[in-house]
C-alpha cells in the first residue's frame, strides 16, 4: 500500500513541478508572455490526456505481466531524455504566432516523461483496486491532487528563490529517475497480484476477464456494475471540461482585467485542486442540495460583477490604470469563490457518477479528456474566434444551465432557471459595454487590447488611449494642436524625456540614435527630430499595427523609425552594433514582466549596442514590484552609474507618476540629471542574488 501511495504522491508532485520549472525556461524565448502558459497548459493536458488514454487501453486490452514489461520498457526509453534542458536551437527566429513552435519544444523537452508521469495515476489505482479488496480507491486520486498542490505551493517561495533553473531542472530529473524506479516496482506488484488471484486463462483466456475479475469493488458502487454508456461518459466530459474552462477563464480574468498581481495565478489553481481533493476524500464534502443553487447564485454575481467592472470614473485618470467601481479586496474574493462553487459542482457531480473501479480508467480518460477540451477551447480557439474574454461569460452561463439541467424538484429548478435568466441578462449587458467602450478590440496569442477613447471630441483633453487589460500603454490627445505631446509616461520630466533632452543639448546639431524596447502607442517618437533614427522593438504585431492606424505618434515624428518585429532581445542579439545614444528598455508595466530583458546577460546586449557616452534607461514604474536593487546590479556588472529618476508631475499635467533609472557612465548627464531631475544613484539591495538568464527571482522584489 505504501508502495502505491509513494508512487502516485511522487509522480503528481513532479507532474505539477515540471510546469514551471519548465515554463521559466522558455518564457524568456516568447516575451515573456502570460499566453505562453497558456499554450504550455494545453500542452500538459492533452499530454495527460494521452497517459489517460494509455491507462485506459493497457488496462481494458492488455494482461497484467505485459502491462508491466510494457511499462517499463517505456519508463527506461523515458530516463533518456534526461536532464529536462530546452535546447537553445528551439529559440523563436522571428515575431510569428509561436504556439506551435512552443507545443514542438515541449514535446522534444519533456514529452515522454511527462506522458508517464500522466499515466501514473490510474495505472496505480488500478494496480491498487485488484491486490486491495474493499479499500476506497478513489481516495488515492485526492492523494495525488495533495501533492500536486503541494508542488504548486513550493515553487514560488521555496524552489525558485533557493535554486537557478539548471540546478531545478537537474534535481527533477533526479526524482524522476527515483519515481521511475518505484513506478517500476508498483507495475510488477499488480502484475504479481493478478497472477495471485486470477489467471487470465482460467477466466476466458482474454486480458479484460484477466483484469475485471481481480479488482475489488469500490464500497460506494455496485459490485455489478455494467460499462457506463455513452451518455454517462459525454456528462463526465462536460463537467471535466467546464471546470478546466472556468480554471483557465477565471485565471485570464482575475490576472488581466481585476488586478495585475504577481503570483496571483496561484490562487485559482490551488482553488481548482482544492475541489478535486475536497471531492474525491470519500467524506462526502459536497452537498448537491445546497451546492447547485449557490453554484447558479455565485455564475450571476459574477457576470453582475463584469459589468460593474466596466465603470471607469473619469476623475481617476492620473493613476495610468484602469480602476472599478468593485475594487480589487471585493472582485477578487467574489471570483475566487465563484471559481471554486463552480469547480465544487463540476467535480462534485463527476464524484456522484464515477464507475465501479474495474472502469476507473475510463472515467480519468474522459476526466482528462474533458480537461484537454477545455484548455484547447481556451488556449487555442478563443483567441482566433473571440475579439475580447468571451469565454468567461459563456463558461458561467453555461454552468448555471447545467446546475438547471440537473436539479431535481420545482423549487430547486425555479431559482436555477431565475439565477440563468439573470445571467443572461447581465452578460448581454456586459457585452454591449465592452462594445461601446472600446473603439476598437483586437485579440491575438498575446492578448487582448483596446483602444478607449476618454472626453468628448473637440474638448483639449479629450485622448484615445491604448489598454491592455488594467495596463494603459499609451494616450495621445485627439485635438490636433495637441496631438504632438509626450505623455503619461513620457513626459519631458520623466527619465526618458530628460536623458533624450540632456544628450541632445550636450551635442548640438547632431542626429540621435534611439532604440526603444516595447513599442506602446509609438509616444517616445514625439521626441524625434529630422535626422534622428529610432528603432522600436516590439513583440506584438497587434501593438504596431493599432499604433499606426489608430495613433499618429509614428506618422507625426519628423525621425527616421524603424520597426522590428519580435523578442527584443533576440532581435539584437542578432543585429550589428547600432551605436546608440539612448536605449530604453519599457517593458515592466505589469506583473508578468519578461525577466529575461533585465538581467545580466540581456544587460550585456544592451551595452554593446550603446557607445560610451550614451544611457541604457529602465522604467521601473511598478505597482506591485520594486527593480530598483535589480537595475543597480546590472548597472555595476558592466561598471556604469545606475541614477533614478522620479517623476512627480502635477495631477494637471500631461504626465503621470514614473519611475526610471538611467544607467550611464556619461559625467555631464550625471551631474544634469542630478541638478535638473534632482535625480540620486539607485540604491543597492544586498539581499538581491544577481539576476541571470539561469536565476531570477520576483517573490524576493515584491513591495
Amino acid at each position: 500500500m505504501t508502495l502505491f501511495a509513494s508512487t502516485i504522491a511522487l509522480s503528481a508532485f513532479l507532474l505539477f513541478l515540471v510546469q514551471p520549472i519548465i515554463a521559466k525556461q522558455i518564457l524568456p524565448w516568447f516575451g515573456g508572455s502570460a499566453a505562453v502558459w497558456t499554450t504550455c497548459m494545453v500542452f500538459f493536458q492533452f499530454t495527460l490526456l494521452a497517459g489517460y488514454f494509455y491507462a485506459d487501453t493497457m488496462v481494458r486490452k492488455v494482461a497484467p505481466r505485459r502491462q508491466a514489461v510494457v511499462h517499463t520498457s517505456l519508463l527506461l526509453l523515458s530516463l533518456a531524455v534526461l536532464p529536462i534542458v530546452p535546447s537553445e536551437a528551439l529559440k523563436p527566429v522571428d515575431g510569428s504566432d509561436p504556439t506551435l513552435r512552443i507545443l514542438g519544444l515541449l514535446a522534444l523537452t519533456i514529452g515522454l516523461p511527462y506522458l508517464m508521469l500522466s499515466t501514473t495515476g490510474p495505472l496505480v489505482q488500478a494496480w491498487f483496486a485488484r491486490r486491495y479488496a474493499g479499500e476506497r480507491v478513489y481516495r488515492l486520486y485526492a492523494l495525488s491532487n495533495v501533492a500536486s498542490m503541494s508542488a504548486l505551493m513550493a515553487y514560488p517561495p521555496l524552489i525558485e528563490p533557493l535554486t537557478s533553473a539548471r540546478v531545478q531542472s537537474w534535481g527533477w530529473s533526479a526524482a524522476y529517475g527515483l519515481f521511475a524506479l518505484l513506478a517500476v516496482l508498483s507495475a510488477w506488484a499488480g502484475a504479481r497480484a493478478a497472477a495471485g488471484s486470477s489467471d487470465g486463462s482460467a477466466v476466458g483466456g482474454t486480458p479484460q476477464a484477466a483484469m475485471a475479475q481481480p479488482i475489488a469493488q469500490d464500497s460506494t458502487a455496485t459490485p455489478t456494475e455494467a460499462a457506463p454508456t455513452w451518455a454517462r461518459q459525454g456528462l463526465w466530459l462536460l463537467l471535466s471540461a467546464l471546470g478546466s474552462v472556468m480554471l483557465l477563464a477565471s485565471t485570464t480574468h482575475i490576472t488581466q482585467n481585476v488586478a495585475s498581481i504577481p503570483f496571483l495565478w496561484v490562487l485559482p489553481l490551488s482553488l481548482y485542486l482544492l475541489t478535486f481533493i475536497l471531492c474525491f476524500d470519500g467524506q462526502g464534502w459536497y452537498r448537491a442540495a445546497w451546492m447547485r443553487p449557490a453554484t447558479a447564485l455565485l455564475c450571476t454575481a459574477m457576470l453582475g460583477a463584469l459589468t460593474w467592472r466596466l465603470k471607469w470614473p473619469q476623475e481617476w485618470p492620473w493613476i495610468g490604470v484602469e480602476e472599478a467601481l468593485m475594487p480589487i479586496t471585493q472582485a477578487v474574493p467574489l471570483y475566487a469563490l465563484g471559481l471554486f462553487a463552480v469547480c465544487m459542482f463540476c467535480h462534485g457531480e463527476l464524484v456522484a457518477r464515477k464507475p465501479a473501479p474495474a472502469h476507473l480508467t475510463r472515467f480519468y480518460l474522459m476526466v482528462s479528456l474533458g480537461g484537454a477540451v477545455g484548455g484547447l477551447l481556451v488556449g487555442l480557439v478563443a483567441p482566433v474566434v473571440f475579439d475580447w474574454t468571451w469565454e468567461l461569460p459563456l463558461a458561467l452561463v453555461l454552468a448555471g444551465a447545467l446546475v438547471l439541467g440537473l436539479s431535481s424538484g420545482w423549487t430547486a429548478r425555479g431559482f436555477a432557471l431565475l439565477c440563468l435568466g439573470a445571467s443572461v441578462w447581465a452578460g448581454m449587458g456586459y457585452r454591449d459595454d465592452i462594445r461601446s467602450a472600446a473603439v476598437e478590440i483586437s485579440r491575438n496569442f498575446y492578448g487582448t487590447l483596446r483602444v478607449q477613447a476618454s472626453g468628448t471630441e473637440g474638448q483639449a483633453n479629450a485622448s484615445w488611449r491604448l489598454m491592455h487589460g488594467v495596463i494603459i500603454h499609451g494616450e495621445q490627445y485627439r485635438a490636433e494642436e495637441r496631438k504632438r505631446e509626450a505623455t503619461t509616461y513620457y513626459a519631458p520630466t520623466s527619465g526618458i524625456g530628460r536623458a533624450i533632452t540632456l544628450l541632445r543639448e550636450a551635442a548640438p546639431g547632431q542626429p540621435q540614435r534611439v532604440g526603444l524596447i516595447g513599442l506602446g502607442v509609438g509616444t517616445l517618437a514625439t521626441y524625434g527630430r529630422a535626422g534622428d533614427h529610432y528603432r522600436v522593438y516590439e513583440l506584438n504585431p497587434a501593438v504596431l499595427d493599432l499604433a499606426r492606424r489608430r495613433f499618429s505618434y509614428l506618422s507625426d515624428s519628423a525621425a527616421e523609425i524603424v520597426t522590428p518585429l519580435g523578442d527584443a532581445r533576440l532581435v539584437l542579439e542578432g543585429e550589428a552594433p547600432q551605436r546608440l545614444d539612448i536605449l530604453a528598455v519599457d517593458a515592466f508595466s505589469s506583473d508578468s514582466i519578461p525577466v529575461h530583458l533585465i538581467t545580466r546577460e540581456a544587460m550585456a546586449t544592451y551595452r554593446r549596442h550603446v557607445h560610451d557616452g550614451g544611457a541604457i534607461v529602465f522604467h521601473i514604474s511598478n505597482r506591485y514590484l520594486e527593480l530598483t536593487g535589480v537595475v543597480r546590479q546590472l548597472a555595476d556588472s558592466i561598471g556604469w552609474t545606475a541614477m533614478r529618476v522620479v517623476d512627480e508631475p502635477p495631477k494637471d499635467s500631461d504626465g503621470y507618476h514614473s519611475d526610471w533609472i538611467v544607467v550611464t557612465r556619461n559625467p555631464g548627464l550625471i551631474l544634469a540629471l542630478r541638478e535638473q531631475a534632482k535625480a540620486e544613484e539607485a540604491s543597492p539591495d544586498p539581499r538581491l542574488k544577481p539576476w541571470t538568464d539561469d536565476y531570477n527571482n520576483l517573490f524576493q522584489v515584491l513591495k
